[in-house]
């Protein structure tokens, strides 16, 4: 299960994400590096990473005309990201585009996803049938799959598949704080929707002890079995 948990470095420089990575490193595998890093730091804090032994969630978001937005993924998957993303709202010819460029790119192809709703977006009577939606437009576009609120993850699993990734930030264990994201759930509530991945940053990051904090939070994927599609 340490396999499917990704720990945001949702902090302002290399010197603390390599701490965090250090620190968390034995427990888990995968990291996300988001605007404010990737800003911060460029590509040297990815193979940072990468020489720590960890693996990469490089989630900027990518959202603009088709040819900017297959350039800049090829250039990602130069770098040798595990899983990056676009914004599925840049519509099919856009994320067409993004998946021919990944799959052109040389090398081990990363997974391509689409952002669907962002979980700070309030709760509307449409969001599922909006995530799911976006989540048949990412799947025909030739993404592997997609980001999404895990209180629509199961909505993305019965239009897309088994086959289909889905990766759910919005994870807070019980009494944690919501923060400013509105859609949120459980760790074992999100894998019992279907998410495969979980994305977990503050939690993790603002307790007093942020390896038992992911110890917890994985002892509690363990325990919960996903239905079956």
């Amino acid at each position: 299960m340490k396999d499917r948990l990704i720990v945001a470095l949702d902090v302002p420089d290399r010197k603390e994400a390599q701490r965090v990575v250090r620190l968390l490193q034995k427990q888990v595998s995968l990291f996300k590096v988001g605007l404010e890093l990737f800003t911060a730091e460029g590509p040297d804090v990815v193979s940072m990473i990468h020489d720590e032994g960890g693996r990469v969630f490089l989630d900027l978001k990518f959202h603009d005309i088709p040819n900017t937005v297959a350039r800049a993924c090829a250039s990602a998957a130069r770098l040798g990201v595990f899983m990056m993303n676009v914004h599925a709202r840049g519509g099919r010819e856009m994320m067409k585009a993004a998946s021919q460029a990944v799959r052109s790119s040389k090398g081990t192809k990363p997974i391509l996803l689409g952002v669907t709703v962002l979980t700070s977006d309030p709760k509307k009577s449409q969001t599922s049938r909006d995530v799911a939606r976006l989540a048949r437009d990412a799947k025909a576009s030739g993404l592997n799959g997609i980001v999404c609120s895990p209180q629509e993850a199961a909505s993305a699993r019965k239009a897309c598949g088994k086959q289909f990734v889905i990766v759910t930030p919005g994870i807070r264990p019980a009494g944690a704080e919501r923060g400013d994201q509105r859609r949120v759930t459980t760790p074992s509530r999100a894998l019992r929707n279907g998410s495969d991945y979980l994305v977990v940053g503050r939690p993790i990051l603002q307790s007093q002890d942020p390896q038992a904090a992911v110890s917890e939070i994985i002892v509690e994927m363990m325990a919960t079995t996903r239905p079956p599609v």
